[in-house]
């Protein structure tokens, strides 16, 4: 095991009407004008933010409101919600939605308390100064931003996804009400139950060897994952169902899930690049998509970890033979991903070859030369990768 710290500061509001205590919690925390952030027109239609404006109002807070943000959030917005804090000396900001409302806040978060252009952070990396304070009212569990560091922004003008992370960034409150994500449509849950398990996927394999207690605790949510989703899928309100979800999806993105590891996050960073091409390709998606081809590429370095992972997960027998037994593995994940209604080709995605050499100019602007853990990935494996998924 690695030597690690670990700092969760996150304060979690669980369970029905979860989102109507948002106004008493950030009240007593010093919140006095707030910048409600959200996503189109559902938010507003579904009464969600009317319900969290009044929550605001009782508990005596003034808020103006900024919704618009796409899947994939985009630069520009975030410098609007920048501006909108500054002119309206905004003290905390409420993101209501899913991950993409979240990262956008997060990095409007970033600029609201500097002059520095947002986007800049996410090009150097640099530690930020004081950032905005933040509070999550979750409504599609999948990206564990509600309780992470990190955020995720596009920047069209560039081409450009890349993300950043700062311990500054983790929100302070989430609420997070099951009966939030009884609504959402069959392909968003499907997509977000990929991304979180996903994100146990990039901690599980890496270049390091056991961590029985973090890998125990991966594995056992990966094995929960698989038993919620077709029950979710099967009846969307069945809120026992909704709620394992829920908490899994914070779980596998907070952080406990990779304590002690190197990680790898390659298979990420080549989705990234896919929705920066695309930004209406569902992050979820292409990661169904990539992570079997990633899997195919580099299992030989280490097929020992693949059959400890199909064997826990999928319950899958030893045939004897390693390499069998972890291209069963494999081909188990990528039919897990087809069962929620997830493509499993590039072409379904409406990617073609020609648009490799692309992805791969501003892959290695955002992640280097050499990416990835548990196998150092070059372009020419990235490119053999993408080729490999299409």
């Amino acid at each position: 095991m690695e030597d690690f710290e670990f700092v969760s500061p996150t304060h979690f509001v669980f369970g029905k009407d979860a989102e109507e205590k948002v106004g008493e919690k950030i009240h007593a925390a010093g919140a006095q004008r707030v910048l409600i952030h959200f996503g189109g027109k559902s938010a507003l239609a579904s009464g969600l933010i009317s319900r969290v404006r009044a929550s605001l109002l009782q508990a005596g807070i003034a808020c103006i409101e900024l919704g618009g943000v796409r899947p994939n959030p985009e630069i520009g917005l975030v410098r609007e919600g920048v501006r909108l804090c500054k002119q309206e000396q905004i003290d905390w900001i409420v993101a209501v939605g899913g991950g993409s409302v979240i990262d956008s806040a997060k990095a409007i978060a970033l600029g609201a308390l500097t002059d520095i252009d947002p986007w800049d952070f996410y090009e150097t990396k640099q530690a930020p100064g004081e950032v905005l304070p933040l509070a999550v009212v979750l409504t599609i569990p999948a990206a564990g931003s509600e309780a992470s560091s990190n955020t995720v922004i596009s920047n069209d003008e560039l081409g450009r996804k890349t993300g950043y992370g700062h311990i500054s960034l983790r929100p302070r409150f989430s609420f997070m009400n099951p009966e939030l994500t009884f609504t959402l449509p069959p392909y968003q849950t499907a997509a977000g139950i990929t991304d979180m398990y996903s994100h146990l996927l990039e901690r599980f394999f890496d270049d390091m060897g056991s961590v029985p207690v973090t890998d125990n605790l991966s594995l056992s949510l990966m094995k929960t994952i698989r038993a919620e989703a077709p029950r979710v899928m099967a009846d969307p309100e069945d809120y026992d169902a909704r709620a394992n979800i829920m908490w899994a999806g914070m779980l596998c993105h907070q952080g406990l899930a990779g304590v002690g590891r190197h990680e790898d996050w390659a298979t990420h960073g080549l989705e990234h690049e896919l929705s920066a091409l695309n930004p209406q390709i569902t992050h979820g998606a292409g990661l169904a998509v990539l992570f079997p081809a990633w899997m195919e590429y580099v299992f030989e370095e280490n097929p020992a970890r693949f059959i400890q992972y199909g064997r826990e997960v999928f319950g899958l027998v030893s045939t004897g033979d390693d390499w069998s037994d972890a291209y069963n593995a494999i081909d188990a994940t990528r039919s897990f991903f087809a069962s929620l209604g997830m493509p499993t080709t590039l072409e379904e995605l409406d990617v073609r070859e020609e648009d490799i050499d692309t992805m791969l100019v501003t892959l290695e602007k955002n992640r280097g030369a050499l990416f990835g853990s548990f196998k150092k990935l070059t372009m020419d494996d990235a490119r053999e990768i993408y080729r490999l998924a299409l």
